[in-house]
């Protein structure tokens, strides 16, 4: 049997790669590591990736292993989750991967002007009724550029074609840079050979490929210059998202 959610809320608490605070808390007190990641608990100057909405912090621990030269920190409010990912960075020693639990909606309170080199977005929640919540929504594409690097890069590895079809969208609008473009990575060898990050699988990846759904992936740049602007489209929603995320099935 697994551990609780308690015991491993204690247990996260004990663990020094894993910082946990609440939007609450960091709005009435300021996080002090902000903008002093690199010194203050990386030690070296190494770029800083963020995946928000890490979940079990399977693709941040598999971007470390790849990266050795490359600092990454996974985000989410999900506790219980995260713990699986901050113990296997531990027990395998990895010094560049940090966990952060807090909401994804307070992240500007966590990093400085120019911290952050670039964001990954993996099978984010897409807000079919939510425009504000969706994780590339300009609502939150605002709150990036306040820390992400002019210029940084927006990686977006999803399972969702209407989070894919509504980003581009985003992109177009807003004459954003657009690197990679892709709506079946596994289909396209040429993307994966060029982009080696993306044959990390994590286990809802995995369930979404054995229903035979496709997986997509958008790269595009972030700059500072500019009003963002909301497309104003119909975009289908996804056919299979019937009983939430965890309960998928293909329509």
């Amino acid at each position: 049997m697994g551990k609780g959610k308690l015991e491993k809320f204690a247990e996260m608490e004990e663990m020094e790669n894993v910082f946990q605070l609440p939007f609450s808390v960091v709005k009435a007190v300021p996080f002090d590591m902000k903008g002093h990641w690199r010194e203050q608990y990386f030690g070296n100057s190494n770029p800083i990736y963020l995946e928000l909405g890490c979940g079990k912090g399977e693709y941040t621990v598999g971007l470390a292993r790849l990266y050795p030269n490359i600092n990454f920190i996974g985000v989410d409010i999900k506790g219980a989750r995260m713990w699986t990912g901050a113990r296997q960075a531990l027990h395998e020693g990895l010094r560049n991967v940090a966990f952060l639990r807090t909401n994804i909606e307070a992240i500007e309170y966590f990093f400085d002007t120019d911290e952050v080199d670039g964001i990954w977005l993996t099978f984010s929640d897409p807000q079919m009724k939510k425009v504000n919540k969706r994780l590339t929504s300009t609502n939150f594409l605002g709150k990036y550029r306040k820390f992400l690097k002019d210029g940084g890069e927006i990686n977006v590895k999803t399972d969702s074609n209407f989070l894919y079809t509504y980003t581009n969208a985003v992109v177009e609008l807003n004459h954003l840079s657009l690197d990679v473009c892709c709506d079946n990575i596994y289909a396209d060898n040429s993307v994966l050979e060029a982009n080696p990050n993306l044959n990390i699988r994590t286990y809802y990846e995995q369930m979404w490929l054995d229903r035979g759904i496709t997986i997509k992936y958008i790269r595009f740049r972030l700059t500072r210059e500019g009003d963002l602007q909301e497309p104003d489209i119909d975009i289908p929603e996804d056919t299979y998202r019937s009983y939430g995320r965890n309960k998928r099935t293909q329509g």
